[in-house]
């Protein structure tokens, strides 16, 4: 599990709390999904191995954490 904060200068805020779900699909593959605490799902998709599923999974968690970092960031450069 993953913890979100955001208000830097201000100091940190609590936003949520994300999760890499892997899921056995019988002997096709593998499914993954990025959900929040709620289990709203973010992303997902299917991978035929176990390594693949994971790895694009955290590949969504981080692009899912990056774009919300970068959001907050130019949101407070353009408050100055």
């Amino acid at each position: 599990m993953y913890v979100c904060y955001t208000g830097m200068e201000q100091g940190t805020r609590h936003v949520g709390m994300f999760e890499v779900i892997l899921t056995r699909r019988k002997r096709f593959g593998w499914r993954w999904q990025v959900c929040d605490q709620s289990g709203k799902i973010f992303a997902g998709g299917f991978e035929r191995t176990r390594p693949s599923a994971k790895y694009h999974g955290e590949r969504a968690l981080f692009f899912l954490l990056s774009q919300a970092y970068l959001r907050n960031r130019s949101a407070a450069s353009s408050e100055d």
